[in-house]
């Protein structure tokens, strides 16, 4: 069916237009302020826990206007729905704005759920963050002696608790603590931006962290964690802003996660020296899958450097690694003591490397003088097999301890295309006794070349672990109209 019969004129064809055009801004505009309205009335999100009670932030007298401090209101928000623990748990939505905050605690069966448009903005005033105990497998903070500055989502002693959203953003705001760290001006060690401590069955999904002061995620002394679909980005030069560091924890699943990083974007730890030997607890049955990381001076994932509890079992599997450091990175030191042992690595995919592998066998930085000189660490069965590296300076650079070798290294079906610019000799090293089978450039002489019969030599487990069959379920949020 025509709509005209005739041609219009050009002034009357412009009014036509200018007419449909203010028409569709108005259903559009309908249309999406309606769709606002649903979203925070009513929306679905997946979790491994649904919750029977809901209160909104702004409920307690949260104002997302970006200056003006929210941390009484999620503390009192947070009091109030901590009653609903033994009934069925509870859940405290974010809405659409800028919440600046300074630290606020969790509890037990609880959700933390922020809106795509919300955004949790750190606080950059000290007194917004209280100062803790040091880490007893660590002796000492990272950054300085003594305490440190409690992070900014912070929970211990927990069990069941979501931190979620439909990709709400956390950010560190984390110049000013860079700053200071440079400058030597701290008294005390950065915050981080969630860490969650002696707690488990915990859900960390579905978020943008920005801007750490530090690491961005830290569970530690913790079991059954779930870390899943997190973008994590920060500037490459920013000093220690570590992605996700499982730290002592039992039963860790990584997944679906996007990575920029000043520093290891994984970096699995236990520990520091002799701390770590006597808090005697390792890192164990840990899952990473579908990683992106992008580190130009740090590991995509790192094993240590402080592994003095002990890392076991880790599976790590479809990674992608673009212009970062190293692919994989074992980093430890006489007077660690601890392993690293169980180590299984598939399917990595590696664009403009320095390093693809990489192994530390002195990398030093003690907690103190008080590390025993006789605490060696013992690393073995490192598996790594089916993968492609491109544009790489140097193969690999596997460097052991004298007296106390690495060994049962496995390196299986891995093409690494040199840089053109690359190191002359494309693998160095000491100290390190294994076997190797189908790796171009050929790998040296301590990797024993087995030819092509053994390129299945490295093994990688078939039986999943406990953390696999955790499921999630779909959970709503309906906002209460009073």
């Amino acid at each position: 069916m025509k709509l005209w019969k005739v041609p219009l004129t050009s002034q009357l064809s412009e009014m036509v237009m200018a007419i449909v055009v203010v028409v569709l801004l108005a259903t559009t505009k309908g249309v999406k302020s309606r769709k606002a309205r649903e979203d925070l009335d009513y929306f679905e999100y997946c979790a491994m826990s649904c919750r029977a009670h809901s209160a909104s932030l702004a409920e307690f007298g949260g104002v997302g206007d970006g200056s003006t401090s929210n941390t009484k209101a999620f503390q009192a928000a947070i009091n109030h729905l901590s009653q609903y623990q033994s009934d069925g748990g509870a859940q405290l939505f974010v809405p659409p704005g800028k919440w600046l905050t300074g630290s606020f605690n969790l509890t037990s069966h609880f959700t933390l759920y922020l809106h795509k448009d919300a955004v949790l903005l750190a606080s950059q005033e000290e007194s917004e963050w209280p100062v803790i105990e040091p880490l007893p497998s660590y002796g000492r903070g990272r950054d300085t002696d003594g305490g440190r500055f409690i992070s900014l989502i912070f929970g211990t002693n927990l069990t069941d608790v979501v931190i979620t959203g439909d990709n709400g953003t956390i950010d560190g705001q984390g110049e000013l603590w860079w700053q200071k760290f440079k400058k030597g001006e701290l008294k005390y060690t950065r915050p981080y931006l969630i860490e969650i401590m002696y707690s488990e069955n915990i859900q960390i999904s579905n978020l943008t962290l920005i801007n750490s002061p530090s690491w961005n995620v830290h569970p530690v002394y913790s079991s059954n964690v779930l870390v899943q679909g997190i973008t994590i980005l920060a500037p490459v030069t920013s000093p220690n802003t570590d992605g996700i560091n499982p730290d002592s924890c039992t039963n860790t699943k990584i997944e679906d996660c996007y990575i920029v990083s000043g520093d290891d974007c994984i970096a699995v730890k236990s520990g520091w020296d002799q701390y770590g030997i006597a808090f005697g607890m390792p890192t164990k049955q840990l899952v990473i899958r579908r990683l992106t990381c992008i580190s130009p001076f740090s590991a995509v994932i790192a094993l240590g450097s402080e592994m003095s509890g002990g890392i076991q079992d880790v599976r790590a599997e479809d990674i992608l690694a673009i212009d970062s450091e190293s692919g994989v990175r074992i980093k430890t030191a006489v007077g660690r003591g601890g392993f690293v042992k169980d180590i299984y690595v598939r399917g990595m995919t590696m664009k403009t490397m320095k390093w693809a592998f990489w192994m530390t066998g002195n990398y030093g930085s003690h907690a103190d003088n008080g590390y025993d000189p006789n605490a060696l660490p013992v690393i073995q069965n490192i598996n790594y097999h089916d993968m492609v590296a491109e544009n790489v300076t140097m193969a690999a650079k596997l460097e052991g301890i004298p007296g106390d070798p690495f060994t049962g290294i496995c390196i299986s079906n891995v093409t690494i295309t040199l840089a053109k610019k690359a190191k002359k000799l494309p693998w160095n090293c000491t100290d390190v006794a294994g076997i190797s089978s189908s790796v171009v450039p050929q790998a040296c002489g301590l990797l024993a070349d087995q030819g092509p019969i053994k390129v299945a030599a490295c093994n990688f487990p078939e039986e999943s672990l406990p953390i696999d069959n955790v499921q999630v379920q779909v959970c709503s949020y309906r906002r209460k109209h009073w």
